[in-house]
């Protein structure tokens, strides 16, 4: 299950050919190589694009080696610009084929801050408000659902305030495994049965990091716009901005070798596996994308943390980005300051267990940069941090 929490120590106290092939993927973009092979020339009419694209593959390729991960991709956005991608590594442990620009990443609970601003579109448009109950949008749950649950609100839910546990009850976790039907039905069998039982705590009374909060909200973004959560996503995010190169669950082929496999280290061997979480919490953590379209959801948010409206009002991003009191888990996102970012900064990453993506936004200097791995744990978030560390370092612009 995918938590995508945990902060590495630097971000605490921190004071060629690959690229092309996301470049080309990105929707209304011609891309030539400059003629320094380390940058990438872009002519675009998109919001936040153009100029030169800086090759992060030197930059990035040490840090895949020192972590002993198969690959690593990475974005960049200085100055509120795309600015730099990298790719490098291999698809599958064993196999020689190398990963490409284009490739798809599976990016887990950073999933989450996507599904929240699909929701604050509706919010926007009064057909969802933050403060509805969760029988406000599935009244035939009522009667089954654990009284302490039926005046759980949509805001509690994205900020981790409804009571449930991290981890869901054994035999509920084995029916979102086991179940049939599409993944609409299969969230709602889900949630059905995640709601029936008492809540760990009081709602509204304490933080705790939970799937099943999105899970919820995202049968109850389906049930009011009478469509499913992923045809959502498409239509109402990735589509608007340009992000061509994203899906949902196992990026690629199974039994392919045409996309990037999740890994996980077995008996000290890297063991290459084609798995995801099921559709059921499909909200908090299934998107896949490529890193320029990761790097493009990045730069939507660093944007509207700064005051410009896009595809959402000023005001709305300033929801999303502002945790209650006393927390610092707002809507799908952790804010807390860093000295690096001159402020305050933006920040999730996510992981199912084979993959591993973090994203971190500084509002104050302009600039985010992204990174995903096709390994989980610790190896694979310690490597994600550490391209990161180097991004900042080189990059972020109290260092220029």
């Amino acid at each position: 299950m995918s938590l995508g929490i945990p902060r590495r120590r630097f971000l605490q106290t921190l004071g060629g050919a690959s690229a092309v092939g996301a470049l080309k993927a990105a929707e209304g973009t011609n891309v030539t190589l400059a003629p320094n092979t380390n940058s990438v020339s872009v002519s675009t009419n998109k919001a936040g694009v153009g100029g030169q694209f800086i090759n992060l593959n030197e930059l990035i390729e040490p840090v895949r080696a020192k972590g002993k991960v198969p690959a690593l991709a990475a974005g960049l956005i200085v100055d509120g610009k795309l600015t730099g991608f990298g790719a490098v590594g291999i698809r599958k442990g064993g196999s020689p084929v190398p990963v490409k620009g284009s490739d798809l990443w599976h990016l887990g609970s950073c999933t989450k801050a996507m599904t929240a601003t699909v929701i604050a579109m509706q919010v926007e448009k009064r057909k969802m408000q933050w403060e509805m109950t969760i029988p406000d949008a599935l009244p035939d749950l009522k009667e089954e659902m654990n009284v302490s649950m039926r005046d759980v609100t949509l805001r509690q839910l994205l900020n981790h305030r409804s009571g449930l546990g991290t981890h869901p009850d054994a035999k509920d976790w084995d029916l979102a495994w086991t179940q049939r039907g599409t993944p609409t039905e299969q969230r709602l069998s889900f949630i059905r049965a995640v709601l029936a039982r008492e809540p760990e705590v009081t709602p509204g009374t304490k933080y705790i990091y939970s799937n099943q909060n999105y899970a919820i909200a995202g049968a109850m973004l389906e049930r009011i716009l009478n469509q499913s959560w992923e045809n959502l996503m498409r239509e109402l995010l990735f589509n608007p901005l340009g992000m061509t190169m994203s899906g949902f669950g196992v990026p690629g082929t199974m039994g392919q070798i045409d996309q990037p496999w999740g890994h996980k280290w077995r008996n000290g061997k890297l063991e290459p596996m084609q798995q995801d979480n099921p559709p059921a919490i499909g909200p908090g953590g299934i998107v896949h994308s490529s890193i320029f379209d990761f790097t493009r959801f990045a730069l939507l948010h660093l944007q509207g943390a700064r005051g410009i409206p896009r595809l959402l009002k000023a005001e709305t991003f300033s929801i999303l980005h502002t945790p209650p009191e006393g927390q610092t888990y707002a809507m799908g996102w952790m804010r807390q300051d860093r000295t690096w970012a001159n402020g305050w900064t933006l920040t999730h990453n996510g992981t199912n267990t084979l993959n591993f993506a973090v994203m971190w936004l500084a509002p104050k200097i302009n600039f985010a940069a992204v990174a995903a791995t096709n390994i989980g744990g610790d190896n694979g978030e310690q490597t994600c941090d550490d391209a990161m560390q180097a991004l900042i370092k080189k990059y972020a612009p109290h260092n220029s």
